[in-house]
């Protein structure tokens, strides 16, 4: 988690460099009882640094979730090439882009500080949102990949009951799970998606993991972004930096930049 509040790679990169340090400490205090440094040492050693940041971040890009969905990639309709889920109108003079997971409690956060108003925005034609569901807390679930199963779920409402997106992101958030537990099992997030007006049709089939390599091939594109936490709120591409959390300062920057089309 980051100072400011959201949820961040920042602390795995930090382990990465700690260890890097130590290495670096450790092989001074050997050259300095040598008396002498020797060069090809210290090539080793850059190498070894380099490898051990490279591997730090694959191994939590995989712990991550974005390394286990194996299956065919199905598309949900309408979905951007970066990996987001589109609501609102294309004409909307705002393009509002939200990476969140799931199971982070700062999105958590986020969305009931906020999701009346961005429905408000939609409803206007001031906003277009762009939808990242991520699966970067994986790891967090007990194994059971819960981000994975509600971005999935959240895809597949997406392809299937489009107009209900919305409601089903805001009933995930309401029931939110705690970190480090297993999250919702598949049976109670497709009673979720019934009281929020999915088809029950729709629902039978949230569990299927249709969009599962979807979900994973869009987490690994918010990486590449240069995403590093969650939530990342974005305003026609530019990161907005302001409140996340308190209902207001969103809404009002938002209404800035339509104002300035």
């Amino acid at each position: 988690m980051s100072e400011s509040g959201g949820w961040s790679v920042d602390a795995v990169g930090k382990q990465a460099r700690n260890r890097s340090k130590d290495l670096r400490k450790g092989q001074a205090a050997i050259a300095q009882r040598r008396g002498s440094v020797n060069p090809v040492m210290i090539i080793g050693l850059v190498i070894i640094v380099a490898l051990v940041g490279t591997i730090g971040f694959m191994v939590f890009r995989a712990a991550a979730g974005g390394d286990t969905a194996t299956g065919a990639l199905v598309t949900p309709a309408g979905a951007t090439a970066e990996g987001a889920l589109v609501v609102g109108r294309e004409s909307a003079p705002v393009k509002l882009e939200i990476y969140l997971d799931y199971m982070c409690p700062y999105c958590g956060k986020f969305e009931r500080a906020n999701n009346t108003e961005i429905d408000k925005l939609i409803t206007d034609g001031t906003v277009r949102v762009e939808l990242h569901p991520l699966a970067f807390l994986d790891r967090f679930s007990q194994g059971t990949r819960y981000s994975s199963r509600a971005a999935n779920a959240v895809a597949t409402v997406a392809d299937r009951a489009p107009g209900k997106v919305m409601a089903f992101n805001k009933a995930l958030f309401d029931n939110q799970p705690d970190e480090g537990t297993d999250g919702l099992d598949d049976t109670r997030i497709a009673e979720l998606a019934v009281q929020a007006g999915v088809p029950q049709a729709v629902a039978d089939v949230l569990d299927d993991g249709i969009h599962a390599t979807w979900v994973k091939q869009a987490n690994d594109a918010a990486f590449d972004a240069g995403v590093t936490g969650t939530p990342t709120v974005k305003i026609n591409g530019q990161k907005w930096e302001g409140d996340l959390y308190n209902a207001g300062p969103l809404t009002q920057a938002v209404t800035a930049a339509a104002g300035n089309q």
